[in-house]
Parts: structure tokens; C-alpha cells; sequence
């Protein structure tokens, strides 16, 4: 089942008496949690039927022993398990698998990694129950979720604004949510957000990120890139090289990809690197002012740029004459 079709089962009073969630990105695995702890039980019930307990503090024999019990004046009680990941002994709850008690929902919340998949445990709960895998998003998949996300809240959403977003803030969904909460702060259902709220709201600024960093450096445009990288090291706080690095890297990377390419159309380009088709033309265009030795040169300096920026093989150099070395370095 997907994160939605759990929430909608659970909404729809249709429980589980086991859900496991598990996996890397712990957006889905607190959403769904939340969506049962607010539907199961009323505020009245939950003083007397609902528990949580902490992986690094129980066990599955305790865990066992609470589930068996009966609700007081209610129709279920809910356990809750943060933190399941730190249990011991897991498969010793193969045997409450196998007759769980009807009127209990046991909701393990089992983060940055996941069960076995070859173990009995894994299988009777796949088979039977819910076992849910909440993946990480990769990159190029953020700025999409994005507006689906805030599409879904009756709201809209520009796709450089987007874009901006996702270059920001990465991939921490939590985090997305909590930014994207302030954007929609006051505004009227269905307002399209635009890269001037993301400016005024969060603090992006909408002429100087990363977003336009890269897009200078596909136009080889030395004025506003060198523009850009000033405003940078005027708040190297908000701004540092270390995090700079990686998303030019994956650009580069992505307009060698663009060169390998036999078909180089917009739909085919697209396709390729998971991005929008919007920004795909923007993509080949960069690709033709770069020659295929000079995109490998300039992923050697971002790797060179990346070491110095932790502290090695550099001496003295600081967070703003490395950016400004490496830009050069990009564009001569």
C-alpha cells in the first residue's frame, strides 16, 4: 500500500491490527503515525487505551504483554513504537504475528533503515498487516513533489519557485512542509505561489541562489555568476560552499549526460534526468557551450573544491576566495 492508501484506510476506520513502517525518509513513516494516533481513539479514550513506547527502552516480550491487554470503554487500544529500529530480538514477535489481538493497533515506527526482508517476521507482516517502506526521495524528484504537495493543499505553485525551493531546502520532506507552511501563511485558497513569496517568506532571495548560479554558469554568463557568488559571501552562513558544491556537481554531471545522448530532444532529455520538461531546453542549450573534455575538467575542480572546502589540502583559503577560484576556474 502507498502512504495514501494507508491514510485513507485509516481515516475510513479501516485498521490494521500491525502496522510496521520503516525506511529512510521519515516524513511518511511520523504522517501516517499521526493520521492513526488522531483517527483510532477520541482524546477521552486515549487517557486509558493508548500507550508509546521507545524502541532503546522496551522489548518485544514487554511490547507482547501490553498488546494482549484488553481497551477500558473503548473499541481498541493503540500502541505506539518510536523508535523500533533500536528493538532487540525482533523476530520474537513472530508468535504475536501469528494471533494478534483483534481489539489492539500496533504501530511500529522503525527509522533510517528496515527490516530484513528474508526473515519470517518481514514476511508475515507484508502477507497480513501493513509493512510499509518510506523511501528517499532522489533530487530530481523534489521540486515535483513540491507542487504536488502544495497542489493537494488547494494551492499553486511556479515551477522556477519550485525549483528554488527544492535547491534551498533539499530533500528533507519534513522540512519542506514546515517552509511551505510559511509560504501559504494568510493566502487565499488556490493562490499560485510565486518566487517574489518564496523571496519575502523564507528568505530566498529569487535573482541570487543556486538555482541562478547555475543557470549563469549554462549561459556562461561570468557578469551574473560572479554577481551571485558576491552576494554569497556576503552570508557564507546561509550559503556555504559545502552545499554549493554537490548540486553543481549533479549539473555538470547531467549535461555530460545530456552530450552521451543520441536523441537530444526536450522530450528525450527530460526523460533522461528525471527533470521537468520545463527546464529540459534550458539543460541542452548548456550542454552545447561546454565541450565534453571541459565538463570533465569541471567536475574534477568541484571534486578538488569539495575537499579544500572540508579543510583539505587547504591551508588558509577561505569559504569565499575557494567560491570565487572555482567559478573562475568553471568558466575560463
Amino acid at each position: 500500500m502507498t502512504h495514501s492508501e494507508i491514510i485513507a484506510s485509516v481515516k475510513n476506520r479501516i485498521f490494521s491490527p500491525i502496522y510496521y513502517l520503516q525506511g529512510e525518509e521519515t516524513y511518511y513513516i511520523d504522517l501516517i503515525c499521526k493520521t492513526i494516533e488522531d483517527t483510532v481513539l477520541s482524546e477521552i479514550e486515549k487517557d486509558f487505551n493508548q500507550t508509546t513506547l521507545y524502541g532503546r527502552d522496551t522489548d518485544i516480550q514487554t511490547i507482547i504483554s501490553y498488546a494482549k491487554r484488553f481497551p477500558m470503554m473503548a473499541s481498541h487500544q493503540l500502541i505506539i513504537i518510536k523508535e523500533a529500529q533500536d528493538l532487540k530480538k525482533i523476530d520474537e514477535l513472530l508468535s504475536y504475528i501469528e494471533n494478534p489481538q483483534p481489539s489492539t493497533i500496533l504501530v511500529f515506527c522503525h527509522k533510517y533503515g528496515k527490516l530484513d526482508g528474508r526473515k519470517k517476521v518481514s514476511e508475515k507482516l507484508k502477507k497480513n498487516y501493513v509493512l510499509f517502506e518510506s523511501k528517499k526521495l532522489y533530487d530530481n524528484q523534489i521540486a515535483g513533489w513540491i507542487v504536488s504537495h502544495i497542489t493537494e493543499l488547494g494551492f499553486g505553485i511556479g515551477q522556477k519557485a519550485s525549483m528554488i525551493l527544492a535547491e534551498y531546502i533539499g530533500n528533507d520532506l519534513s522540512r519542506i512542509t514546515n517552509e511551505v507552511q510559511k509560504l501559504l501563511i494568510g493566502a487565499k485558497n488556490g493562490h499560485k505561489i510565486s518566487e517574489q513569496d518564496v523571496q519575502d517568506r523564507i528568505g530566498i532571495s529569487k535573482d541570487f541562489n543556486v538555482f541562478e548560479l547555475q543557470r549563469a554558469l549554462g549561459l556562461r554568463d561570468i557578469f551574473k555568476a560572479n554577481q551571485i557568488i558576491q552576494y554569497f559571501a556576503s552570508d557564507p552562513k546561509n550559503h556555504p560552499l559545502v552545499m554549493i558544491i554537490p548540486i553543481l556537481y549533479n549539473y555538470f554531471i547531467n549535461l555530460g549526460v545530456i552530450q552521451s545522448l543520441k536523441d537530444k530532444s526536450s522530450r528525450s532529455v527530460a526523460s533522461e534526468l528525471g527533470i521537468n520538461p520545463f527546464f529540459a531546453n534550458d539543460f541542452i542549450a548548456a550542454a552545447g557551450r561546454y565541450t565534453n573534455v571541459k565538463i570533465i575538467k569541471i567536475i574534477g575542480y568541484l571534486r578538488e573544491y569539495d575537499a579544500k572546502s572540508k579543510g583539505i589540502n587547504n591551508q588558509n583559503a577561505s569559504n569565499e576566495d575557494l567560491m570565487k577560484e572555482l567559478i573562475f576556474k568553471i568558466l575560463h
